[in-house]
């Protein structure tokens, strides 16, 4: 109850500091769209009094409650099919002190690529939705990927000529990978590749100056914050480039339940030493739901091959041929995220771009460095028999994981981690407030057996609740000291490092959200 009254205060204080915020005018606002409309094609330009504005803004919403009639909404939005209505963007806004929030695929859990959480700010957004080009250079093994683009887009592009090629990304198709990149990128193929950021080799990005900058322009420091320290922060990244792998021609998958009869739980107390020390060719996570727990796995590799391992490291699964499936890794790739099941064709599932408006979600994470104990798995479940909407994903770490230093990019969370734990519950219409508090009670208990000093997190499953940016009235820039309460969670040590290379690229933090990285300007605490 403690956590619930903290976070009651915090939100409370942020609310207030709102009022304190000095924000643009209407004129301001007014001068901005005409701003807009002079350098990028009118069509491009969408005001809250364009017919079709709202339809822009749902567009790429997957989280319904942050679309209600108390959502503080942009004053605009823009759709750039080009860098330089980018980078006009920005120096309109930059001359007329409104700022821009960038969304890709609409993803954040917060809404904030598109939202604000303050009543009274003025922003616009870039929408890079029409920036979603791949093109793959098969003799390179490399793809050019534009921040628009969905992974299920990526992952089709790249295999379509060539079913042996991949790249380790998430695992709902819909993800935007502007978003998906900017926080690290976990997904099935990461213990055999690594994140998403580990692949990536260049990018084109907007700096808060307007420039259009590559890695070699925008020098090493900028380069390795953008790959990790979370988006809306150092600028607009465009694109990126990304370095392909191989994979076989055929992977095996399957999926088991085991329910608290079936032994679930000695299962799962055992999985969390297995799960990290499997062969990195294998990823096998877990979801809990209810009082069952369901065993995924992805292999690169044969059913013969998989049911021996499975048979030394993890016999209590009884995981048999039978439980085998073959197919592509592309297919595996259109395999529902929640179960593994087939949700259609490979191009439905990859290439739909459909919004979600029905189904609410709220989310958390956490890290688990130290196997939970049977007992304490115990309680976990007798959580779940409270509530039926709610789960956690487990997925798995160890692998090409440990190999890389906490430091080599923001993403700190590798040599030594279990595994990451992703909260959801979903409801719908106004059922929101009993899923949300027990999920915050479920996230208090939870504490007790999960990593500390920092208790961690993932960038990419976002949560405001664990702190935010309050606004500031001295120059509108956020403090370093500020940002610690969330900014160490997310990134640990790295913090400090991101807040320097922000005070170098946006000391006057243009790009700023709720949870943007602070500049950490000379003197500041």
């Amino acid at each position: 109850m403690a956590m619930l009254k903290g976070s009651a205060i915090a939100f409370l204080v942020s609310c207030v500091s709102c009022y304190l915020i000095s924000v643009p005018s209407l004129a301001s606002s007014d001068e901005f769209l005409q701003c807009l409309r002079e350098k990028i094609p009118s069509e491009l330009v969408y005001g809250q009094s364009s017919s079709n504005f709202t339809d822009v803004l749902v567009s790429s919403i997957k989280n319904p409650k942050f679309f209600t009639n108390a959502t503080v909404k942009p004053v605009c939005i823009v759709t750039p099919s080009d860098a330089s209505h980018v980078q006009a963007a920005v120096l309109c806004g930059r001359k007329l002190n409104v700022r821009l929030r960038v969304r890709s695929g609409g993803h954040d859990y917060e809404g904030l690529s598109y939202r604000s959480a303050c009543p009274y700010e003025v922003f616009g957004v870039v929408d890079l939705a029409k920036l979603r080009a791949v093109s793959v250079n098969q003799s390179e093994s490399t793809a050019w990927v534009g921040s628009g683009a969905t992974i299920g887009e990526l992952y089709y592009a790249i295999a379509k000529n060539n079913s042996q090629v991949a790249f380790p990304a998430g695992e709902c198709p819909t993800i935007g990978v502007g978003g998906h990149f900017s926080g690290g990128g976990v997904g099935m193929i990461m213990r055999k590749h690594g994140l998403s950021i580990d692949k990536v080799v260049d990018a084109k990005l907007v700096n808060a100056n307007g420039e259009l900058l590559d890695r070699a322009g925008m020098g090493e420091d900028l380069f390795w914050a953008i790959r990790g320290g979370g988006g809306g922060s150092f600028g607009v990244v465009l694109s990126w480039k990304v370095q392909l792998v191989q994979v076989p021609p055929t992977v095996t998958v399957f999926s088991i339940g085991k329910t608290l009869e079936q032994g679930a739980i000695d299962i799962l107390t055992k999985w969390q030493d297995v799960g990290p020390s499997l062969p990195s060719d294998l990823n096998l996570k877990v979801k809990v739901q209810g009082q069952e727990a369901l065993f995924m796995a992805l292999y690169l590799g044969t059913c013969s091959s998989l049911v021996s391992t499975m048979g030394e490291q993890l016999p209590e699964l009884n995981m048999t041929s039978a439980d085998c499936r073959s197919m592509t890794w592309l297919e595996s790739a259109a395999l529902s995220f929640t179960d593994m099941s087939s949700t259609g064709t490979v191009e439905d599932a990859l290439l739909s771009r459909a919004p979600s408006m029905s189904i609410f979600t709220k989310g958390k994470s956490d890290y688990v460095r130290r196997a939970i104990s049977k007992d304490a798995w115990k309680s976990i479940f007798s959580w779940f028999a409270m509530n039926g909407s709610g789960l956690i994903m487990l997925e798995p770490h160890g692998g090409f994981m440990d190999t890389v230093p906490a430091a080599a990019t923001p993403y700190p969370h590798r040599c030594g981690v279990l595994y990451v734990i992703q909260y959801i519950v979903f409801w719908q219409g106004d059922g929101g407030a009993p899923a949300t508090t027990w999920l915050a009670k479920f996230y208090d208990f939870m504490g007790h057996h999960v990593s500390k000093k920092p208790r961690q997190a993932y960038v990419n499953f976002r949560d405001l609740d664990i702190g935010q940016n309050p606004a500031v009235v001295d120059g509108n820039v956020s403090t370093f000291e500020s940002g610690k309460a969330w900014g160490e969670r997310y990134f640990m040590s790295n913090y400090q490092r991101l807040a320097s290379v922000k005070a170098a690229v946006d000391p006057t933090d243009y790009f700023r959200n709720e949870q943007s990285v602070p500049p950490l300007l000379h003197g500041s605490k």
